[in-house]
Formats: structure tokens, sequence, C-alpha cells
């Protein structure tokens, strides 16, 4: 039996919703003075907090030991996220917000290809078309990108990509697993790490420690734990491929924010991965109206 259409509509909006929070990144970013790590810590303090009460919201207090005891499922999921949290951060202090926003939209074709080598999941004729779209969308916006990016700042952004990526699979594979525990283990393990590299942790102030529990509250708690829930009802591809909906949206902020108007180039590639990610997800349910098989 195919999936259920209430089910699977669920996941893309609460893909969506995910993709939106996850935007706000370069926002928050540039309103703190501080060292990547010292927003780790604290970023991660405040999300871990609120996806445990969450957590305790919806399972009761005994959920808790499932941040103890997550299980092989939760601590890899737990791991890989906090890999990508550890590697974005510092990214978007390194290099352009635009490089990194356009090396996110590849991860589609990484989570595709990851989920066929281990789980055997082979994309449907739209989803791969809808990529192959998003992907023009990305070369349009990376061949107007100025010389001399920092090259670290975009070798962590692909750390970042491989990461979340193959935390989709993981998520797919392990579906027993309380995804909502892993999303807090994983920031309270960003946060256990932070401390020995940061350097003003102890120097924030009550403004700084304000927008860092809102950056720690809806960029991640929201963002991860939506698309962690939604994500175990879709496909890995076409989570990931709604997921690039971040791309464009994430020097759209900085605009509204701080006045800095994206180049042509970049609206023109951010209107290809928006209309691919559209033309996808209108497509999956013109097919199940018509009660086809999706996988076709």
């Amino acid at each position: 039996m195919g999936q259920p259409r209430s089910e699977r509509g669920l996941g893309i909006a609460l893909v969506i919703a995910a993709a939106t929070a996850w935007s706000t990144a370069p926002f928050f970013t540039r309103l703190l003075p501080f060292d990547p790590w010292t927003i780790l810590f604290w970023r991660g303090l405040f999300a871990g907090s609120l996806i445990s009460v969450f957590l305790v919201l919806m399972q009761g207090r005994a959920a808790l030991w499932q941040l103890v005891l997550p299980g092989r499922g939760g601590l890899l999921v737990a791991s890989l996220s906090a890999l990508g949290m550890v590697s974005f951060i510092p990214a978007l202090q390194m290099t352009q917000v635009m490089n990194v926003a356009v090396l996110i939209a590849t991860q589609p074709f990484v989570a595709a290809a990851l989920a066929w080598l281990w789980l055997g999941e082979a994309a449907t004729w739209r989803t791969l078309v809808a990529s192959l779209v998003a992907f023009t969308g990305v070369v349009i916006t990376v061949g107007g990108v100025q010389a001399g990016a920092d090259l670290g700042g975009v070798a962590l952004s692909c750390l970042m990509v491989f990461a979340i990526s193959a935390m989709t699979v993981v998520v797919r594979r392990h579906r027993e697993t309380s995804m909502v525990a892993a999303a807090a283990l994983s920031n309270f393990m960003g946060s256990l790490v932070s401390p020995p590299f940061a350097h003003d942790i102890a120097h924030v102030g009550g403004h700084g420690l304000a927008i860092l529990a809102v950056f720690g509250c809806l960029q991640v708690a929201l963002g991860l734990t939506f698309y962690m829930l939604g994500s175990r009802l879709l496909p890995s591809g076409q989570a990931s491929l709604i997921a690039t909906l971040e791309t464009p949206l994430m020097p759209f902020w900085i605009w509204v924010a701080f006045r800095e108007i994206p180049a042509v180039h970049a609206l023109m590639g951010g209107a290809l991965v928006i209309g691919a990610v559209v033309a996808d997800i209108a497509g999956d349910a013109r097919t199940r109206d018509e009660g086809q098989d999706p996988s076709r």
C-alpha cells in the first residue's frame, strides 16, 4: 500500500517549516559579535533544553532516559547532527552567506546517493528532474560568486552537507528511534565540545544571551525537530530537496534585516531552486490524486 496522503502532506509541511527556521542562521550570526564556539555553546544549551521540554510534553518525563540511553540509531543521528552544527556556524563566519547557501542546495544529491547506496531507495524520475533543475540554480549562483572565497568556510560547508545528508538517511533507517531526543542530544553534544575552543563564554551579556536564546529556540530547536519528524514521512531525496528552500531564504533575511541586496545571479538561481521544489511537491500530489504509483 502507498503512503497515506495526509501523512505525506504533513511531512512536506514540517520540512518546509524546518527550512524556514534554518534559513535564519545568517541573520542571528550577523547579530552576534562572538567567536563561533561561544555561539555554539550557548545556542546548543538553549536549543537542547527547549527540545527536552518538547520531549517531556510529548512522551512524559520517562522519555528523558532516551537522552541517556539513545541507542545506536539515536547516537548516530545525534553525532551527525552535532557535526553538521559544529561545521555550520564557523562556515558562516569564514565565507560569504551565499557560498554556504548554494552548497546546502546540493544536499538532495548527496542524500539521494547515500539512500541508494545504503537503503536501496531509488528516487522518482520527477525528483531527479527537479534535483537537476535545482542544481542548475546552484550553478548559476556559484558562477556569479567572486573568486577568493575562503576555502576553509567552503570545506566546512561541504562537511556540513555530508553530515546532514547522512543524518537524513539514518533517520529513515532507524524509524524506531526517538528523533526528538536525538535532536536534544546533538545540541548538548555541541555545547559539550565547545568550551575548550571558545573565548567569550563568560563575557556574553544579557542582550547577547537573549539573542542566543532566540537563535537556539527558533533556528535550531524548532528547525531540527520539524525536520527530523518530517523526514521520517518522506523519501530522503525529496526531504532534502524541500529543505533546499533554505538556500534562497538565507540571503532573503539578510536583505530584510541589513538591506544587502542579493546579486541578480543569486535571485535567478534561487528562483530555480524554489521552482524545482514547488514543481516536485505539486507533481507528487497530482500523481497521488490520480492513484498512480509515485515511484514511477
